[in-house]
This record gives structure tokens, C-alpha cells and sequence, in this order.
């Protein structure tokens, strides 16, 4: 059983190291570049032209990691199905940005459309048809609360919330990337543990396709995932929770992608009750410490230390 995992985690590692230097070349040639904000960090200018849509390679490293262990059960492929999905809206979105010149991408409306749409089929199908059913439990005790109907829209609001809490945090050199790690390691040990084969399996191949991206990724960075990898990492994560149980334990397993969330928010709050005020330099929240002075390198390596005491933290509450 171990060399399906390490099937899966070396064969999604080697095809993103193998197809890298091709996909940024290829990237280059079509122009398919990064258009940086004006109003962002004056730093963050000189990678305008990256190449971008690098999430592509995340989902290649996923496919071959899947398909080298041969493993097809129906909740794989639903893991699988439900990532290419959310994945497939980022590059829609990121092919509008790029090639047709129309800076917002897909509509607001457009895009949470296609993530509710995906989230409310795939919560249906594990209800339904994974065994998932409509209980709720509370981490680290043996509390559990059977929502009914009510769990559809809590899981499709887990799952929307999670893809777009990813995009937020795709800001920086290695950050979302790196962040995701931890998270995909902890579920690796929680599902190993509960023997989850299948869905070990899964976050071995997405763990080594993120690992395998990273090192094109990380400061300075060569290629950037955009929302084609930052949605599709985010559907994973949500699907993990829900088909786990731990849609909870996310708020301290994923607690920077919540934490950069919540500044987003508070932000806009602060803004508006106090007549143009800030409360932060600048949001999400790692562009506030880059405003203040920080390097990227530094508020990257921050942000990854604490995604791996919250992963620590949760592995050590439920298991």
C-alpha cells in the first residue's frame, strides 16, 4: 500500500519538474502573463509579463500521480472531478484576463455561479452516493449534530469559502503553494490514520503536484498558479472537508487562509463604518506586512511557519 502512495506523490512531482521548463517557455511565447495591480506594492511591478495559468501543472502532476496507482474508485474520481472543475472556472477566468484584455476576468456573478453550481452537485453526490450523510462533528469530542437539509447549504458554503479564501492568499511568491502543503499533509495523515486509503492516495498526488509547482514557484517566482490553481486547490481542500467530516476543523487546519480572509473582510467593514478609514495598510493580510516593511521572503516564510503549527494543531485535535 505505501508505493501507491509514494507512486503517486514521486510520479505527480516528477511530470510538474519534467513539464515546468516547457510550460514556461510555452506560457512565454503565447504571452500569457501576469497583469500586476497599480494599487498593490510598488514591488510587485517588476512581475508583470510571469508567466501565469501555472495551476495547469498542479492538475497534470494530480492526473499522472492518480493514474500511475491505478487506484479509480468513484470517491477518487469525485475528488479528482470535483478539483478539474473548480480548476476549469480559474482558467476561464484567466484566460478572459489574459487573452480577451478584460482585467475582472469572469464576472462576480458568472464565477459564484459555476462555484455554487459545482459545490451543491458534489455536497449531493456525497450525501447521496459517498456515504458522506448529514452529520456535523465537533473536533476532539465525541459531539455530533445531524443537520438534515441544512447541511447542503452549510457544505456548499464550506466549499465556496474555501475555494475563494485560496484565492485570496495567491498573492506572493510561494505562498498559496506553500501554505497548501501543510494543509494537504495533515489530511494525508487524518485519512491514513481513519484508513481512507483512497482518499490518501488522492492528497499524496495533489501534495506532490503542489511540491513539484512550488519549485517554479517559490521567490522569485518563474511561473504563478493563478486562479486556475488557486480554485482548484481550494475545491480540494472543501472536498476533503466535507467528504472528512471536518468542515469545522478547517477553521484552525486552513486558519491562514481564514485569517487572510477575515482581513479582507474586517477591511471592507472598517472602510465603510469609518468614512474611508483602514484597517490594515493594505488587504489581504500579507500585503499589509509587505507595506510595512517586510520582504516577501520573510512574510511568505511567516505565513508558512504558522500554516504548519495550525496543521499541527489539527492533526494533534483529531487524531
Amino acid at each position: 500500500m505505501l508505493q501507491n502512495f509514494f507512486g503517486a506523490f514521486f510520479s505527480a512531482v516528477a511530470i510538474c519538474l519534467l513539464s515546468g521548463p516547457f510550460m514556461i517557455s510555452f506560457l512565454r511565447k503565447l504571452k500569457f502573463g501576469q497583469h500586476v495591480r497599480t494599487d498593490g506594492p510598488k514591488a510587485h511591478l517588476q512581475k508583470a509579463g510571469t508567466p501565469t495559468m501555472g495551476g495547469v501543472m498542479i492538475l497534470l502532476g494530480l492526473f499522472v500521480g492518480l493514474i500511475f496507482t491505478g487506484v479509480y474508485d468513484f470517491r477518487l474520481q469525485m475528488l479528482f472531478l470535483i478539483t478539474l472543475g473548480f480548476g476549469i472556472i480559474g482558467f476561464l477566468d484567466d484566460f478572459i484576463k489574459i487573452i480577451m484584455k478584460r482585467p475582472l476576468g469572469l464576472k462576480a456573478r458568472e464565477k459564484m455561479l459555476g462555484q455554487l453550481i459545482l459545490a451543491g452537485v458534489f455536497t449531493y453526490i456525497a450525501v447521496t452516493y459517498l456515504g458522506r450523510g448529514t452529520e456535523l462533528l465537533i473536533p476532539g469530542t465525541a459531539l455530533k449534530f445531524n443537520l438534515g437539509w441544512f447541511y447542503f447549504p452549510f457544505a456548499i458554503f464550506v466549499l465556496v469559502g474555501v475555494v475563494n479564501a485560496v484565492n485570496l492568499t495567491d498573492g506572493l511568491d510561494g505562498l498559496a503553494a506553500g501554505v497548501t502543503i501543510f494543509t494537504l499533509l495533515a489530511y494525508f495523515l487524518i485519512t491514513k490514520t481513519w484508513g481512507l486509503t483512497d482518499v490518501s492516495i488522492f492528497c499524496a498526488a495533489l501534495l506532490g503536484g503542489t511540491l513539484g509547482f512550488l519549485f517554479f514557484n517559490i521567490y522569485p517566482a518563474r511561473i504563478f498558479m493563478g486562479d486556475t490553481g488557486s480554485l482548484a486547490l481550494g475545491g480540494a481542500i472543501g472536498a476533503l472537508a466535507v467528504l472528512t467530516k471536518t468542515e469545522l476543523l478547517l477553521i484552525i487546519l486552513g486558519g491562514v487562509f481564514v485569517i487572510e480572509t477575515l482581513s479582507v473582510i474586517l477591511q471592507v467593514l472598517y472602510f465603510k463604518a469609518t468614512a474611508g478609514n483602514r484597517l490594515f495598510l493594505m488587504s489581504p493580510l500579507h500585503h499589509h506586512f509587505e507595506l510595512k516593511g517586510w520582504s516577501e521572503r520573510r512574510v511568505v516564510f511567516t505565513f508558512w511557519t504558522a500554516a504548519a503549527i495550525f496543521a499541527v494543531l489539527a492533526v494533534k485535535i483529531i487524531l
